[in-house]
C-alpha cells in the first residue's frame, strides 16, 4: 500500500502540471481543475492500470474521456438554457491581431470533426510523438498519423478562404466603389 502511495504521489508531482494545461486548453480554467481532480482519482483508483514508464499518455487519454462527458454536459446544459427561452452570451473577439489570428485558427478548427481537432491538439498543444498520442486517441500509431495528416489538410481547406484573398481583390470588390473611390 505505501509503494502505491509513494507511485501516485510520484505520478501527480511529475504529470498534474501537464494535464491540467491539457485540461483547461479544452474546458476552460475554471473546470480544467475539478476535471484534473477527477483524472488523478481514476488514476488512483486504478493505479495497478496506469503505465509505469509512460504514464502520460494513460492521463491524457482519461482525461479525455472524462472532458467528452463534461462537453456533453455542457451540450444538455445548452439545450436546457435554450429550452427555457435564456439569452446565450455569445463571446466576441478582440480586434487586437493576434487575437484575430486565433479566433480565425479556432473558428477553422472548430469546423472538424471531433477526432480531427483532438488528433491536432495532441500534436500541437500537447507536443506529443505519434505513439503518444494514438495511445491517447485509442488507436494504432499509423492510424493516428493517418488521422492527423488527413486533419491537417482538412485545417489548411478551413483556413484557406481567408487565406488566398489579397488586397486586390478587395479593388474588384462593388463595395469599394461606393463612397466615391
Amino acid at each position: 500500500m505505501e509503494d502505491d502511495r509513494t507511485r501516485f504521489a510520484e505520478l501527480f508531482r511529475r504529470h498534474y502540471g501537464a494535464v491540467m494545461r491539457y485540461a483547461a486548453r479544452r474546458v476552460g480554467r475554471e473546470r480544467a481543475p475539478d476535471v484534473v481532480s477527477e483524472a488523478f482519482l481514476v488514476a488512483w483508483r486504478r493505479l495497478p492500470d496506469v503505465p509505469i514508464t509512460e504514464p502520460l499518455p494513460w492521463l491524457y487519454a482519461t482525461t479525455r474521456h472524462l472532458i467528452g462527458n463534461e462537453i456533453r454536459g455542457r451540450d444538455r446544459q445548452a439545450r436546457l438554457t435554450t429550452r427555457l427561452g435564456e439569452v446565450v452570451e455569445t463571446v466576441t473577439a478582440d480586434h487586437a491581431d493576434a487575437v484575430v489570428d486565433q479566433v480565425r485558427v479556432r473558428r477553422a478548427l472548430a469546423q472538424l470533426s471531433e477526432a480531427d481537432q483532438e488528433a491536432l491538439r495532441l500534436a500541437a498543444w500537447e507536443g506529443l510523438d505519434a505513439t503518444a498520442a494514438a495511445t491517447v486517441m485509442g488507436c494504432s500509431r499509423t492510424a493516428y498519423k493517418v488521422r492527423l495528416f488527413r486533419a491537417r489538410r482538412r485545417l489548411a481547406a478551413a483556413l484557406e478562404p481567408a487565406a488566398t484573398r489579397r488586397p486586390a481583390d478587395a479593388e474588384l470588390s462593388p463595395l469599394a466603389h461606393e463612397g466615391g473611390s
